[in-house]
């Protein structure tokens, strides 16, 4: 099981997932404040729901479950 709070920078452990939805990407534990930048500039994602509902994100998904069904 995952434990989300290992998922995501100290600040932002005790937010709740409505509110996490809409916290810029640098909230994700590993992603930087320049990593964040990168992903504006090249996809205009700014939050975690941007990032989740990028195409490509969702295309890889895709793919690595049907990878692991098949």
């Amino acid at each position: 099981m995952m434990q989300i709070d290992k998922a995501l920078d100290k600040a932002y452990e005790k937010m709740s997932f409505k509110e996490l939805a809409d916290a810029p990407v640098a909230a994700l534990q590993g992603l930087s404040e320049g990593d964040a930048v990168k992903l504006k500039e090249a996809f205009n994602v700014k939050t975690i729901k941007d990032l989740a509902k990028l195409k490509y994100v969702r295309w890889a998904q895709a793919i690595t479950t049907l990878a692991e069904l098949g």
